[in-house]
């Protein structure tokens, strides 16, 4: 069965995830460092990681994962690693992650990182928008019917 697994802490689109996983009888898994009300469900469940470790959750998420699944995060090294174990892996504005793109969304991140780091850029990505909410459902759900497609 196809698992969806979401970086869950910070994640804007959980309601757009459970929309999708209903209407394809998805599992979801919810990797968090702390526990948060999500609806009752048996397709639904959430992981609460308790660690002090800054990565805790993108490792959980890392073991665990694997081909065929889907991580649903804003974190690019941890979509980079969910690829890495045959999974996909889609942000949180609707952009996929795939082989051809991670290593440019890696090297920008990392330039961004060093220009805030020097006082040459200020702030972060831009607020999160209607249009990022639809574009992620339409993501989410063409990248379920695609592995969909892909098993038959």
């Amino acid at each position: 069965m196809l698992d969806v697994y979401v970086d869950a802490d910070a994640c804007p689109v959980k309601e757009e995830i459970y929309r999708v996983a209903r209407r394809y009888q998805l599992n979801v898994i919810l990797v968090a460092n702390s526990w948060m009300r999500i609806p009752d469900s048996g397709w639904l469940h959430l992981i609460v990681v308790e660690s002090k470790e800054l990565n805790a959750v993108d490792d959980w998420i890392a073991e665990h994962i694997g081909a065929g699944d889907i991580a649903i995060t804003g974190d690019i090294p941890l979509a980079s690693r969910c690829l890495e174990n045959g999974a996909r892996a889609i942000g949180l504005t609707g952009r996929p992650f795939t082989p051809d793109n991670i290593g440019e969304a890696l090297a920008t991140r990392q330039l961004l990182s060093q220009l805030r780091d020097q006082g040459i850029m200020m702030g972060g990505p831009a607020p999160f928008a209607k249009k990022d909410r639809s574009r992620f459902l339409q993501a989410l759900d063409e990248t379920v019917q695609a592995i969909k497609r892909e098993r038959q």
